[in-house]
């Protein structure tokens, strides 16, 4: 009796920590639940960017990183995130089209992307959504969803004090900058609409995305199924693209 009256005590101990963690995101639309604050990410972010500065061999290019820098502001400026985080962006000389954000307002784009893109309003839909992630607050949300998994719902024993180290132990680059771990297929789309929107705003035009994606799925020497996947199928992404930007008339 005394074990099961303890352990009830701890799981409405856990829940009451749960259901406090959560917070309405009014962008989305949505509850999150967010065990750990931006402050915690925001360190280790900038530890990951000043590893990578140092490690993924940054170009010196005057015009690609003036291009990137230019889009980049036109697209925070659109987001009302001007004043917001310390934006900087970095081109890294990389053949492999791929682009990255972490929380604390650094964007990184490879050689590869800019030679993939055929103007700058894909560019713009590429920094769109990386923004959106920002926005989304998907790095924390994502931490705490696998931080609780992993721990097996240990929320009773101070989670906040708890993950907040566990976030500034991360190591590898910010896990291999996948915004510290790996976004979902929910906030890969939630991405897309929002940086679709901030594109827009800021003067590019929307269905270049659409543009932008099929030129990513033709690029592909192979394809993971999305079922496997924590990003959505090609497929799946620009037939949603498709669907947003003509409900939203563009």
């Amino acid at each position: 009796m005394i074990r099961n009256t303890a352990a009830a005590l701890l799981t409405a101990t856990a829940l009451t920590a749960l259901l406090g963690a959560c917070a309405y995101n009014e962008t989305l639309g949505r509850n999150q639940l967010l065990i750990v604050d931006d402050a915690a990410l925001q360190s280790s972010a900038d530890q990951a960017w000043t590893q990578a500065m140092r490690e993924m061999n940054p170009t010196t290019n005057a015009a690609q990183n003036q291009r990137v820098r230019t889009v980049g502001s036109r697209i925070v400026a659109a987001a009302n995130l001007s004043n917001r985080l310390s934006w900087d962006y970095a081109v890294f000389q990389n053949d492999t089209p791929n682009a990255f954000v972490l929380p604390n307002g650094k964007i990184g784009v490879t050689t590869g992307l800019l030679g993939l893109v055929r103007n700058d309003d894909q560019l713009a839909a590429v920094i769109g959504h990386e923004v959106a992630h920002v926005v989304a607050r998907h790095a924390a949300e994502r931490y705490s969803q696998t931080a609780l998994t992993s721990t097996g719902l240990q929320v009773a024993q101070g989670v906040a004090g708890d993950y907040g180290q566990a976030v500034g132990a991360l190591g590898g680059i910010g896990a291999q900058l996948g915004v510290l771990l790996p976004f979902s297929r929910t906030h890969e789309l939630e991405a897309d609409r929002l940086g679709i929107d901030y594109m827009a705003a800021a003067g590019y035009a929307p269905r270049e995305a659409v543009a932008l994606w099929t030129l990513m799925a033709q690029q592909r020497q192979g394809s993971t199924p999305e079922f496997a996947s924590t990003h959505p199928s090609d497929q799946t992404r620009i037939a949603q693209l498709e669907q947003y930007i003509s409900s939203r008339g563009w």
